[in-house]
């Protein structure tokens, strides 16, 4: 079992949201979904609460009601290795929601995700003055990353 797993809070949608995810992470699946009964803040038979795995990692969804909305302050990021990755994770997880900047978006549900090449940190590692500015500056003008973009804007540095 994972010691710490996320936990996040739905307003009717938490199996929806479920699903949704699962369909999108290789290696993920469907964990256990309990229904609230005849007595409960949900009507009989909807989810109350639900797991799921996406690429191993655990998940807890809950329906919680409308009281409390996702918000930028926590995101997940995923790590991507090729433009084709990228383009994949922003284009699914982006459909119905909102693209933000600087490879940030909302899902169709208010979750926040970084899709995030796996090597931009390397790219800047150690860039300062001019070559960060140049690096930044790329970044500032991308919603959804391009590689090629970032790595012509890295060999600049050199």
């Amino acid at each position: 079992m994972q010691k710490i797993t996320p936990f996040l809070w739905f307003d009717g949608k938490a199996e929806e949201a479920m699903n949704f995810y699962v369909s999108i992470f290789k290696n993920s699946k469907v964990g256990y979904v309990t229904r609230y009964g005849e007595v409960g803040p949900g009507p009989a038979g909807t989810v109350m609460s639900a797991t799921f795995q996406l690429d191993g990692q655990d998940f807890f969804a809950l329906n919680g009601g409308p009281q409390f909305k996702f918000d930028e302050a926590v995101s997940f990021q995923v790590m991507c290795e090729s433009q084709d990755e990228i383009d994949y994770f922003w284009s699914k997880l982006s459909a119905g929601g909102h693209e933000g900047q600087c490879g940030w978006l909302k899902d169709k549900f208010g979750l926040s995700w970084q899709v995030v090449p796996s090597e931009l940190p390397q790219m800047l590692t150690g860039a300062e003055g001019v070559s960060l500015d140049r690096m930044m500056t790329a970044i500032m003008q991308m919603k959804k990353f391009d590689l090629e973009t970032l790595r012509r804007a890295r060999a600049e540095q050199a």
